[in-house]
């Protein structure tokens, strides 16, 4: 799709662009970029009036769960890349808790199949494990081969010190990154939600800190045996995960991490008012937690944003903290809560939001990087960065609405999103 915005904001802090230009796309590549008014063309499909609009390199979601295939009632890959446009991302990587799990070529295949010349890019990650049981090692170079770019048993952890020390050393080769859900099954047993006084208030098992900490301290004593290999640790939740992440950085800048905004924005407490819908696995913690995660991001040791979106039905939900699965909806509420809780109380810089939802992931996954420049490929997110909205779930096109954030008052609204030659302006 031709398409001219006319007086738009371009922030692109790898490019070293800051100002208002002229940019026109054709046939899906940036034409020109010039000062606003020196270009009269007017043969474009559409001109957008950039007043009050923002253009940021594409953002990218490396933690997202489309439950295709086995799961399809809660999301499909048609349903969930429309999900991503709409909130905002030009890209995702798939987990593999998928129905049958993401653990060979078929089903990598089917996905790649089903994703091809939609707007969002959809990239898979694959199991490190087979089934994502622990027991015996994925043929990593077959998944690898046919499209995998990350490996992963995400939804459980992988705990045999064997396999993840082979998945550790097949990422040192091929540069695909090992991302770890940090929790220790011994500790976290049957536990619903952070082991604290809210869950002894409500007589619910908790989810100790242990979990989480021990399993990251032993997996980067491991990662740091072997050289070059590519450690990720998933979706932290806990203060104390922080600093040991960030101690191990001082010598190895291949341990890396994210965060998600329920992590960084809730504390456990707000479980009496939402139930099951601030239910998910790492649980939400106390409040040192939220500040330290805070202070990680702005530190620059957590260097990635991401929503961990996981959709689930409304029956599901609706059996009670116990029962009720984990997980919650995030990618249509991202950007806003993101830019207004880290950019708007002085966290971090919107450029550096930009670098935490776009270029980082990439780098970290070894994907191509984005570029605003003449020539390029253009794969453009569109904000409108002073509008103030407020989350409503109605508004998703998600097929699930489970999130604890409806009718959270945010600033930062998604646009639209231009990739693949094809724009799509947002319906939040």
């Amino acid at each position: 799709m031709d398409l001219l915005f006319k007086n738009i904001e371009i922030i692109s802090p790898t490019d070293n662009i800051s100002g208002y230009y002229d940019l026109a796309i054709r046939n899906g590549i940036i034409e020109y970029i010039e000062n606003p008014g020196r270009n009269m063309d007017n043969d474009f499909e559409e001109i957008i009036n950039g007043d009050g609009l923002t253009i940021v390199p594409g953002f990218f979601d490396m933690h997202v769960h489309f439950r295709d295939p086995g799961q399809t009632e809660k999301e499909d890959i048609e349903s969930g890349v429309n999900s991503a446009a709409n909130g905002g991302f030009t890209g995702v990587l798939c987990m593999p808790n998928t129905k049958p799990a993401i653990d060979n070529k078929d089903v990598i295949s089917y996905i790649l199949e089903k994703s091809k010349d939609m707007i969002v890019d959809v990239y898979v990650s694959a199991c490190a494990s087979r089934n994502r049981e622990g027991k015996e090692l994925a043929e990593l170079n077959e998944l690898f081969d046919v499209g995998a770019i990350a490996f992963t048993d995400d939804g459980s952890p992988l705990l045999n010190r064997k396999i993840l020390s082979e998945t550790l050393k097949f990422s040192a080769k091929n540069k695909s990154p090992f991302l770890q859900h940090a929790e220790n099954y011994k500790l976290s047993g049957s536990g619903a939600i952070h082991r604290g006084k809210v869950s002894e208030k409500l007589n619910i098992e908790g989810i100790p800190y242990e979990s989480e900490t021990t399993t990251v301290k032993n997996d980067i004593e491991l990662a740091n045996s072997i050289k070059d290999s590519r450690y990720h640790v998933q979706h932290l939740s806990c203060g104390e995960t922080v600093d040991i992440i960030k101690s191990a950085r001082t010598t190895n800048q291949n341990i890396t991490c994210e965060a998600c905004p329920h992590h960084f924005i809730l504390t456990d407490e707000i479980i009496y008012k939402e139930g099951s819908n601030a239910k998910m696995n790492p649980p939400l913690r106390e409040r040192k937690d939220v500040e330290r995660i805070l202070l990680g991001l702005k530190e620059n040791t957590i260097e990635i944003i991401c929503t961990d979106h996981a959709p689930h039905t409304t029956v599901e939900k609706s059996k009670g903290l116990s029962e009720a699965p984990f997980g919650i909806v995030g990618l249509e509420s991202c950007v806003g809560l993101s830019y207004t809780f880290l950019v708007e109380k002085g966290f971090i810089s919107f450029a550096e939001l930009v670098k935490k939802l776009s270029d980082n992931p990439r780098r970290i996954l070894n994907l191509p990087r984005i570029s605003i420049k003449q020539g390029e490929k253009a794969v453009l997110t569109i904000l409108d960065t002073n509008k103030e909205w407020v989350i409503n779930s109605d508004n998703f096109k998600s097929k699930s609405k489970n999130t604890p954030f409806n009718g959270f008052k945010v600033k930062c609204k998604p646009f639209g999103i231009y990739n693949n030659n094809k724009f799509y302006q947002s319906e939040l």
